[in-house]
């Protein structure tokens, strides 16, 4: 028995060593693209795009094997269901970098049965990685919902945010998280709401997101995949209440992305 479980320890030490190093080449890779963020780079170093999205990827379907196991109907999400790519629309953009500095993965359930509104582009409140030199976090929740959506969340916080209160009283929430990011937000509670709401703060938002930054080292470090798995289970409840409002109100006609 002792000599198993020093192989089982042994092989996660590999494994959490090669999540380390490849992490690693990621930011590096991410740092020589952000001082040359042109075409001609790109394509004379094409090689180490490739490894770097390679190691991108299975560093993901490792982070989805564990986040199933909190969320089983996400199994049948794949890496190109969640990664975001590279290549920037530029086309109506005064910022004519060709590509993201930055990679991104958004992992969330979408309608049964429309395979095209999982992942990234899923309107769910789901859990997203993202690693950019400096910048990188953990976070979920909905971002960008649509007028119908938004309507709905805001409703039901109205309605019942006494209990998300309760979930954002928890000490794990509090720890990574604290409260819904405040970078999208109305200075007047909308119409058709209280103004002087108890939850006037969490009506005037235009998006329901929440996030803890990362630092590099800590990106890289050995342990990233167990903090990853700990903040997505202190953000499932939040996400839960998010996510209630597509079975208390049904489709919306702008569901995909």
């Amino acid at each position: 028995m002792r000599k198993v479980l020093s192989l089982r320890y042994l092989l996660e030490t590999i494994v959490s060593l090669k999540t380390y190093c490849n992490m690693r080449r990621i930011l590096d890779f991410l740092e020589q693209l952000t001082c040359n963020n042109n075409r001609p780079w790109f394509e004379q170093n094409k090689a180490l795009y490739q490894d770097a999205h390679n190691y991108f990827v299975a560093w993901n379907e490792e982070l989805l094997k564990r986040l199933t196991i909190i969320e089983p109907q996400m199994q049948k999400l794949t890496s190109k269901d969640c990664i975001w790519r590279i290549y920037r629309d530029v086309r109506f953009s005064h910022d004519k970098r060709p590509y993201k500095e930055w990679f991104g993965v958004f992992v969330a359930s979408g309608v049964p049965g429309q395979i095209k509104t999982y992942g990234k582009k899923s309107m769910r409140g789901g859990y997203y990685v993202h690693v950019q030199p400096g910048q990188c976090m953990f976070g979920g929740g909905i971002w960008d919902p649509v007028p119908e959506l938004l309507k709905a969340l805001r409703k039901e916080i109205e309605v019942n945010g006494d209990e998300l209160e309760q979930i954002m009283s928890h000490p794990a929430w509090k720890r990574y998280f604290g409260d819904f990011d405040a970078e999208y937000m109305l200075k007047r509670v909308p119409s058709g709401f209280e103004p002087d709401s108890r939850y006037a703060n969490w009506l005037k938002r235009k998006a329901y997101t929440f996030s803890h930054r990362i630092k590099d080292e800590e990106m890289s470090s050995p342990e990233l995949m167990d903090t990853l798995v700990d903040m997505a289970v202190a953000a499932k409840p939040v996400n839960d209440f998010l996510n209630y409002t597509f079975e208390l109100y049904g489709e919306f006609p702008s569901y995909c992305r």
